[in-house]
């Protein structure tokens, strides 16, 4: 299934100015502790595996991990990638001290880039919010593996609707999410996203926390 423009928009568009002025503590706090049953730190712990000294953030939100993780020093490249001015304007503040590179984009489409490419790439939370199945969504991987570097990683995490422990808080704000279109994952199971994940990558790796999916693969 192809996703439509207004899919695509309704999938960024929560992230306002005011949203993004509470997310850290609403979503990467409470709702990743309480509903999730994943706390942001297993998150930091990925960052701090898998990030490198030249790296794509795609689908930044606050930049809160990029806060947070560990980089091997003070002067990494770090570019950010979004479709959402909001979640770019408010993660290249936070991350100023790295004079991060800024790209406005929708991963869904071929990625026009001219500058080099990137040894990590960091997909956080992005694939509940992308219409379609984890089959048509696999599409990300293929435009994101042209902005990486043989041997490269991909990585991130994802929530997913099928094949993981859901509580009753996690199934309604999935269910609410879903029908607002924030969220597009009602197809998205485990099986799927590893499937997806091996079609696409070499060693690829999944950890089920809750009902999110930690997982990686080399380019």
């Amino acid at each position: 299934m192809n996703a439509t423009p207004d899919q695509v928009e309704a999938g960024h568009a929560f992230y306002t100015k005011r949203t993004l002025a509470v997310y850290d503590a609403a979503i990467l706090g409470f709702f990743s502790r309480l509903a999730w049953k994943c706390p942001a730190r297993r998150i930091e712990q990925h960052y701090d595996k898998h990030i490198t000294m030249n790296h794509l953030d795609v689908g930044v939100g606050t930049g809160y991990f990029l806060d947070h993780c560990r980089f091997e020093s003070a002067s990494p490249r770090l570019a950010l990638m979004d479709p959402n001015v909001n979640c770019l304007a408010a993660a290249s503040r936070r991350l100023a001290r790295y004079n991060p590179e800024v790209y406005q984009a929708n991963v869904l489409e071929p990625i026009p880039f001219d500058r080099p490419m990137f040894d990590s790439v960091g997909l956080n939370y992005v694939l509940h919010c992308i219409p379609g199945d984890l089959a048509a969504k696999a599409v990300v991987f293929e435009h994101l593996k042209a902005l990486t570097k043989p041997g490269g990683v991909i990585f991130g995490a994802t929530l997913l609707h099928d094949g993981v422990p859901r509580n009753w808080l996690a199934r309604r704000v999935m269910d609410r999410n879903n029908e607002h279109g924030i969220f597009s994952n009602v197809n998205d199971s485990l099986v799927g996203l590893e499937t997806a994940l091996s079609q696409q990558l070499t060693d690829s790796a999944v950890d089920v926390v809750g009902c999110v999916a930690i997982f990686s693969g080399s380019v």
